[in-house]
């Protein structure tokens, strides 16, 4: 099959909410419509990522990065200019569009355009921009070769677009826009003696977070303002004089007195909850209530992940831990 032919059937499967692994000139991604929430979800599961992580946004054209973020600060065009396509990666405010699943329910988003044919080929022929980490198992090694993709991921990708062994191999630098000056909070493919010879001195990040705040970092506990607990409801009378809300896998059953009840699937699919996860306590938590009542779920496949994230969001003790 011909190089445009694969391209373009790789960009089919993307536009159908399906996953593509590219090469770029840092390491091989796994790709997914940005602006598909159950697209992105299938990475989490593939990648068998046991905790929610932002990923970094791939654009094809300078100007696609106003489909995802408010505001471009003038330094950040200036670098954006200078060095993409290439192994700089830019955290911007992001726009509402951009689904909380890829920036792990931050109001940040990670950008940037890399330098390889096939990847600026495959991002325009899809027509959106393509949400991808490194297209190997969690905690494993980096890809920097198609073969090193099918020996983690086998057939669990519906493509693997082979180009070849990546430039550089190793992950893109990023900088964050933040604050009043622009912070280095990965160094990665572009040297921070580059950076700074185009917009001079760049504050570098030693604190430790207990939460990412963009690919790549260590995380900051993410949690509603409302208080959670983890652990099977015992309905309302259990909450008297409290405005409850409740976050279930499925449809409960019964009449529960519950101010406000979320449902992550109805299905049973972990896949669709973890999509949903986010945008389900953010309503929990614009609900005005007292306590959000967190139900647990299987800890297999993404249900792991989920439940990773719903312990980290917990102020209060984890009643699920409480019964063994």
């Amino acid at each position: 099959m011909s190089q445009d032919k694969l391209i373009r059937q790789a960009a089919e499967i993307i536009k159908k909410g399906g996953l593509v692994a590219f090469p770029t000139e840092t390491v091989y991604g796994l790709g997914a419509n940005a602006f598909q929430p159950l697209a992105v979800a299938r990475i989490f599961e593939v990648k068998r990522r046991p905790h929610f992580d932002p990923l970094i946004v791939h654009v094809a054209r300078h100007e696609d990065i106003e489909k995802l973020v408010v505001d471009v600060p003038a330094e950040a065009w200036t670098l954006a200019n200078r060095f993409w396509p290439g192994p700089l990666t830019l955290v911007l405010q992001k726009k509402e569009r951009v689904p909380d699943i890829v920036t792990a329910g931050l109001p940040t988003v990670a950008v940037r355009m890399p330098n390889h044919p096939l990847a600026l080929d495959l991002i325009r022929e899809s027509g959106s921009p393509i949400a991808a980490p490194s297209a190997n198992l969690f905690g494993y090694l980096s890809p920097t070769t198609a073969q090193h993709v099918r020996e983690q991921l086998g057939n669990e990708v519906e493509l693997v677009l082979d180009g070849g062994p990546c430039q550089i191999g190793v992950e893109s630098t990023i900088l964050s826009f933040l604050e009043e000056k622009p912070r280095l909070l990965r160094p990665g493919g572009l040297s921070l003696e580059e950076i700074e010879s185009v917009i001079g001195p760049v504050e570098v990040n030693t604190s430790k977070e207990s939460r990412p705040i963009s690919p790549g970092r260590l995380p900051k506990h993410y949690a509603p303002r409302t208080p959670i607990v983890v652990g099977q409801h015992a309905g309302g009378d259990s909450y008297r004089n409290k405005r409850v809300g409740l976050l279930s896998f499925r449809r409960p059953q019964g009449a529960l007195s519950f101010q406000h009840v979320e449902v992550l699937s109805e299905q049973g699919d972990l896949r669709q909850a973890a999509a949903n996860l986010f945008a389900a306590l953010r309503r929990l938590d614009a609900s005005h209530l007292d306590l959000i009542v967190a139900e647990p779920m299987p800890e297999t496949g993404l249900g792991l992940a989920i439940m990773d994230r719903l312990r980290r969001a917990s102020h209060h003790e984890d009643l699920t831990r409480c019964e063994k």
